[in-house]
């Protein structure tokens, strides 16, 4: 049974930051944060420049190994010359995250960074003892402990140079031992034998402890961890093999204070037990039958039940249905049964998918999870020119001032500012639109397919309103995914800063002018903001090609959809871009090709689904492939082992099945992680990745991080596959989306017994009543039988019957729908509790082995 751990964080701001110049010399400071798990940084913030009380409002998912032990961010100062200064951080470890299932919103204050709780990597040892192991031992009985201090890995680096020249201090009661100093790795190697010999009777309570020194030459030498092994854990002669990691010691500064300021955190953690496949599909298939069936809209479905008791965030569990549907090849068929809902129950059509319903952000996160390669492919060259223009515009004549004050424009009038304004928005309007409705190809089939369907409902439900098919496209298709994604072009990942602040306000005025656009210019000249007027001619005109475009958009046949199995692992085919850009390369030497052993190249990058290209540039059409199939890690590079920033490694599986690395060079570490993260996840599927890599290079016969001479030597470092940051290129994992389906339905399997089982019960008694009154009516009248013939009709209304019938078929359909709801989740609970039960005896099973092995020494 794997585990899934899963954190969302949201850095929203910080308040009252020391300035720049009791930190780094004048000036208010430029700060960032960066985002670290176990000490691996995973995330960065933009920098804020030029302030004290910033404001970020970046979101991370982060999926994690179950084995991580904390999260950290740390709040740094910019330093363009030299070093960036660190301000503060806040730490929590796993066991306070996931304390708190609901997850933590608040202030932290900021503590310091001690020098001394900076550690990481882990130790290992291998232990056994002589001599008698008893537990009431006589006096004067004695144990020799064998120690062999085997190797760390990963230590933390505390110079510039990103060197350690490490040993380590090992104590047990009153005995002491020190290793040599292996020096220039991170990696060290020892193998030294040190032998304790202790009274047996303290064998219970004695500890060996191990602190790990980083040597200096002059002055006191770097702490880089402790730990301790409690001698319990041997058994005789028995030789115990492990890895431990090492901890901080306690800080010797005050943790927490004021003068640091304070940092406004979300944070969520979410761990689940993931069972096979084949446990999850009876809930699939309900799911999937709440879609396939016709039924009335009154009627209850699994899928309406979720609705009704899910406690995750309705946007999580929009994301959720999509990829389980996705996964299913039943996407369009998902989102037509919860549009058909909200249509029926829309009265006005004005009202259409304007409120934060389940349909409504299964829409919204349909499109993201779906179409963001087709947003890229629409938007990015405009919004890249609009970065890149940085041009002063202005629409509003009463912000004008405040404009050129902010800006320092005073070579225009008002008027020319206003009027040069409007020409600017018109070129960059021009191309988003022409980009838009030239793209109907571009457009994925499913989006086509899911607009078709919405459109053929929409116009059934409101046939006198011919505009009401058009708006409920534009409304998800440029209110809810081009518009925000033109104000907001980072969290659409289409730029990787946010806007400044004349960038800013063109991406504002260019969002108001399409969401008008995408209204079909129906609000035109009908709102507050009348200084519009000089675009509400291209409104206008926009508004009729955007109808045109969105006539062909939704003309698709549901032969070109792809099919259930292509769906499978990828919201996304498997030759659409999911990241491009421009990367140095490393060239081998042994390749024969260079003389410089170490060169780089400027190469252009493609990563799709199943290959990773490059080129010369982006117009070549000659380009080096390798499969994702062949890729067994990805990871980070040591900064000195090329003297670069931002280096990362792939390390690909030959045919031979020799490895072969290339080294790549992002522009910034944000880039890097980008890139570290997708293409990881290409590789989720990939069946022999590998355990261990070498963060160095081997460079004149040995490896730079651990002084291995063997070339094909195991790597000395852990890879870090399972940490890939969440967005638009997840994998779509169906199991992992049923558990949470699961688990939200399991939180409310009560209100859902209470409801619909006790209220059937309920509404079956009140049936039965009614049946005691119709026989009681039917019996009047059969002895009144030969009135009829006098004229008299004595019989029950016509209309009660049927209410009757409509009744009974409306309990038993919602009971039976509940109950085999609820089944289903009983039978996953058992399935769970026997997992679980398992996990248990191979624990004790564990333990019983270690007693019978202690017995046996005794």
């Amino acid at each position: 049974m794997a585990k899934n751990t899963t954190i969302y964080l949201r850095i929203s701001e910080a308040k009252n930051l020391p300035p720049r110049d009791a930190i780094l010399g004048p000036g208010t400071g430029d700060p960032y944060c960066t985002v670290k798990v176990d000490n691996e940084t995973v995330a960065r913030t933009a920098t804020v420049w030029k302030c004290t009380n910033p404001f970020w409002g970046e979101e991370y998912t982060l999926y994690l190994p179950r084995s991580f032990h904390s999260l950290s961010v740390y709040i740094c100062h910019h330093d363009t010359l030299g070093a960036d200064a660190l301000i503060g951080k806040m730490l929590l470890s796993r066991e306070a995250l996931c304390a708190e299932p609901r997850g933590l919103e608040k202030w932290f204050p900021l503590r310091k960074v001690d020098k001394d709780s900076e550690v990481q990597g882990e130790l290992q040892l291998e232990m056994w003892c002589h001599g008698n192991r008893g537990f009431t031992p006589a006096a004067g009985d004695f144990t020799t402990i064998c120690c062999v201090m085997v190797q760390a890995r990963d230590l933390a680096v505390k110079e510039k140079a990103g060197i350690v020249d490490a040993f380590v201090e090992l104590s047990l009661l009153e005995d002491k031992a020190k290793t040599q100093v292996i020096k220039r790795t991170r990696f060290p190697k020892w193998k030294e034998t040190f032998d304790f010999t202790i009274p047996t009777k303290l064998m219970e309570t004695a500890t060996l402890q191990f602190t790990v020194w980083d040597w200096e030459k002059q002055g006191n030498h770097d702490f880089l961890g402790q730990g301790e092994v409690a001698l319990t854990e041997l058994h005789g002669e028995e030789h115990v093999l492990g890895w431990h990691r090492l901890c901080p010691r306690a800080s010797t500064v005050d943790d927490e204070s004021s003068e640091l300021g304070s940092l406004r955190l979300k944070v969520r953690c979410t761990e689940e037990h993931i069972l096979p496949s084949q446990y999850y599909q009876p809930l699939v298939d309900l799911l999937v039958e709440s879609v396939q069936s016709s039924i009335e809209p009154e009627t209850p479905t699994p899928l309406s039940m979720l609705e009704e008791v899910m406690t995750m965030d309705r946007m999580d569990i929009a994301t959720t249905l999509v990829k389980v549907f996705l996964g299913e090849g039943m996407v369009v068929q998902f989102l037509d049964a919860l549009n058909t809902q909200e249509i029926h129950n829309t009265k006005d059509p004005n009202t259409l998918f304007r409120g934060n319903s389940l349909a409504t952000k299964s829409m919204d996160q349909f499109l993201k999870v779906v179409g963001m390669p087709y947003l890229h492919e629409v938007l990015r060259p405009v919004v890249d020119q609009i970065f890149e223009d940085k041009k002063t515009v202005e629409l509003d004549p009463c912000k004008v001032d405040s404009c050129r004050r902010r800006l320092s424009v005073k070579s225009q009038s008002d008027g020319q500012l206003l009027e040069h304004s409007a020409m600017i928005l018109t070129g960059y309007l021009e191309q988003i639109i022409d980009n838009i409705v030239m793209s109907v190809d571009q457009c994925p089939p499913v989006i086509r397919l899911a607009f078709r369907q919405l459109s053929k409902r929409v116009e059934d439900r409101f046939p006198e309103h011919q505009d009401v098919k058009y708006l409920a496209i534009s409304g998800f298709l440029f209110l809810r995914f081009f518009a925000p994604a033109v104000l907001s072009p980072k969290l659409f990942a289409l730029r990787d800063q946010h806007a400044d602040a004349k960038t800013s306000r063109t991406c504002t005025l260019l969002a108001k002018v399409i969401q008008s656009i995408g209204n079909l210019g129906l609000q035109c000249g009908r709102g507050k903001e009348s200084w519009m007027e000089p675009l509400h001619p291209f409104i206008q005109d926009s508004s009729s090609r955007v109808q045109d475009f969105l006539d062909q958009l939704i003309d698709i046949d549901e032969a070109n959809v792809p099919t259930r199995e292509a769906q499978r692992r990828s919201a996304f085919h498997q030759s659409v871009t999911i990241k491009e850009g421009h990367l140095l390369r490393r060239r081998r030497a042994d390749d024969g090709l260079v003389l410089m052993p170490f060169s780089f190249k400027r190469r252009y990058y493609w990563l799709c689904n199943d290959a990773l290209a490059y080129a010369k540039s982006p117009e070549d059409q000659i380009r080096t492939t390798t499969m994702t199939h062949r890729i067994c890690a990805v990871e980070r590079v040591d900064e000195n082992a090329f003297q670069r920033p931002n280096l990362f490694q792939v390390i690909i599986r030959d045919g031979d099945g020799s490895l072969s690395t290339t080294y790549l060079q992002a522009k910034d570490v944000n880039e890097m992680h980008q890139w570290l993260s997708a293409i990881r996840k290409t590789c989720v599927t990939n069946s022999r990745m590998l355990g261990t890599f070498h963060p160095g290079t081997n460079r004149a016969g040995k490896w730079t991080c651990c002084l291995e001479t063997d070339k094909t030597a195991r790597g000395c470092s852990k890879t870090h596959s399972a940490v890939t940051l969440g967005d638009w290129r997840d994998p779509l994992d169906p199991d992992a989306e049923a558990q949470t389906i699961y688990s939200q339905i399991l939180l409310g399997r009560d209100i859902l017994r209470s409801k619909y089982l006790e209220l059937a019960d309920a509404g079956s008694t009140a049936e039965s009543s009614h049946e005691q009154a119709n026989n009681s009516v039917a019996e009047s009248h059969n002895s009144v039988g030969n009135s009829s013939e006098s004229g008299h009709n004595s019989v029950p209304d016509s209309k009660t019957k049927p209410d009757i019938r409509r009744s009974r078929s409306f309990y038993d359909a919602k009971m039976a729908a509940a109950a085999r709801l609820l089944d289903v989740i009983a039978d996953l609970e058992r399935v769970h509790e026997a997992f679980n039960k398992r996990e248990r005896e191979r624990a004790k099973g564990l333990e019983r082995g270690r007693s019978l092995s202690l017995e046996s020494t005794e």
